[in-house]
């Protein structure tokens, strides 16, 4: 008969161990200060998960976007483009290859700053005003579980409650 393994495995995970929360924290800051906590007390950290729940869509808004913010975003965009790919080329040369490179980079960002800033303009001018201000987007947990493997989480229980009354 085959022996099977006392090591509880996590069904939607089967090939790791099975977890238990023993924290939760409205702040990431605060959760990798618990788990530095467990590791300044020697703690088997690798034991230990940080896991965000409930993750919420966010989108930022930085600014109104008219022609001119749309032409400058789309030059600073072409520019970086145009000096890489004419560095790149730049360095083919096998007489001057650093020179050849700084003076096809400095010919590319120009050549991008002026494709990118007219392309910046007419993808804004096609959206007619549909959307005229710029963001940035992420997911961002509600929540921060820090988790233990079952064998440990006891213990790391009991460290955490400790550390809480010596504050």
């Amino acid at each position: 008969m085959a022996e099977r393994s006392t090591v509880a495995t996590s069904a939607v995970r089967p090939n790791e161990p099975a977890r238990q929360v023993i924290a939760t924290f409205d702040n990431y800051a605060d959760a990798e200060r618990a788990v530095d906590y467990l590791s300044d007390q020697r703690f088997e950290v690798n034991r230990v998960a940080i896991v965000g729940r409930e993750l919420e869509y966010v989108e930022q808004i930085l600014g109104r976007m008219n022609y001119g913010t749309a032409a400058l975003r789309g030059a600073g965009s072409g520019a970086l483009v145009g000096a890489l790919i004419g560095w790149i080329f730049g360095l083919f040369n096998w007489i001057e290859p650093l020179i050849s490179a700084l003076v096809l980079a400095g010919y590319g960002l120009v050549f991008g700053a002026i494709v990118g800033a007219l392309f910046g303009l007419l993808v804004h001018a096609l959206q007619r005003g549909q959307r005229d201000f710029h963001s940035v987007s992420g997911l961002r947990p509600k929540y921060y579980d820090v988790v233990a493997d079952l064998e440990v989480a006891d213990r790391a229980l009991q460290l955490l409650a400790s550390g809480n009354r010596k504050e």
